[in-house]
């Protein structure tokens, strides 16, 4: 796995967490995770403690990737359940 990400033909630099959740989330596109789900199967962690990791890793990931951080294209929030990649259509 060649762990590159382009943002408008750029390079943009991932830490190795940011890398393997936007990696997740890309390879399961359209399905929507809870933070839980996203600890137990990025960060292989079950501890309910964490689970706002997760959004200070999003928030960060979105301001990487995202064109508007503030209105995701990509990684987008499913109230009531997580987060979700989506292919970048508008829906």
């Amino acid at each position: 796995l060649r762990r590159a990400v382009r943002r408008d033909g750029q390079p943009v630099h991932l830490t190795a967490r940011e890398f393997d959740l936007l990696y997740f989330l890309a390879r399961h596109a359209g399905r929507p995770f809870t933070r839980m789900q996203l600890l137990d199967k990025v960060w292989n962690i079950q501890y309910e403690g964490y689970d706002r990791t997760v959004d200070s890793h999003i928030q960060r990931l979105r301001a990487k990737v995202e064109e508007d951080p503030g209105n995701p294209r990509f990684i987008r929030t499913v109230w009531g359940i997580g987060y979700k990649f989506e292919s970048g259509s508008d829906e």
